[in-house]
Parts: structure tokens; sequence; C-alpha cells
């Protein structure tokens, strides 16, 4: 079965760094893009980043740009969001999500993707 497992999500100030991960099992990690998307309360589900296993091309949305890295580790099958310079309005549950995508094709349309892990909370105070 395919899993994903994010954590890595808590309280910071703003201004502060968290690195969420996203473990996956079950599938073929390097053929796939995984993405990580943020939903806050009252608003629609938001792509933030994503990469593609098998080209590591990567995108972000432009809210984060600069202050947010993904990067994976294939050896653990496991993609990283290192959020730095957080702010009050970073704060939202944060889901990774994976699509099978051995050409590299990358999207942060929700409905692009094929499966989602749990939600790992981040909260920015100010």
């Amino acid at each position: 079965d395919v899993q994903l497992q994010a954590s890595g999500g808590g309280l910071v100030q703003e201004g502060g760094s968290l690195r969420l991960s996203c473990a996956a099992s079950g599938f073929t990690f390097d053929d796939y893009t995984i993405a990580w998307f943020r939903q806050a309360p009252g608003k629609e589900r938001e792509g933030v980043s994503c990469i593609s296993l098998s080209d590591h091309s990567t995108y972000y949305s432009d809210s984060v740009k600069g202050r947010f890295t993904i990067s994976s580790d294939n050896a653990k099958n496991t993609v990283y969001l290192q959020m730095n310079s957080l702010k009050p309005e970073d704060t939202a549950v944060y889901f990774c999500a994976a699509k099978n995508s051995p050409t590299g094709v990358t999207s942060t349309t929700a409905r692009w993707y094929q499966y989602w892990g749990q939600g790992t909370l981040v909260t920015v105070s100010s």
C-alpha cells in the first residue's frame, strides 16, 4: 500500500524555521512527483511546492518563493520542506501528496495527485 507520512509541524515564532518531512513507502520513489499543499481554516488548499523525483525539478508558489526549499533524500524515500522566515500567514495544516510521473511532470493542482498523507499543523505566532 502507498503511504505518505508527514511530520515536523509545530508552533514557531514569526521569523523562525521548521522542516517538514514526508516519508513515502509502497511505490517506486524515483518515478513520482511529490508536492506540499497547505490549508488554512476557511481557505482553499494551496499548492506550495513540488519536486520531481526523476529529474529533481522544483516549483514554488509565489507566496513561499525564496523562503521555502523542497528537497529529497531518495535513499530514505523522504521529501523535505525547509521553511524559513516564517510568517503568521504560513499557519496552516500542511499535506504531502504524490503522483506517478516518471517523465518529470509536476503540478500544484490538488486533484492531479493520486495519494495524500495526513496533515501536520504549522502554527506561526506573531
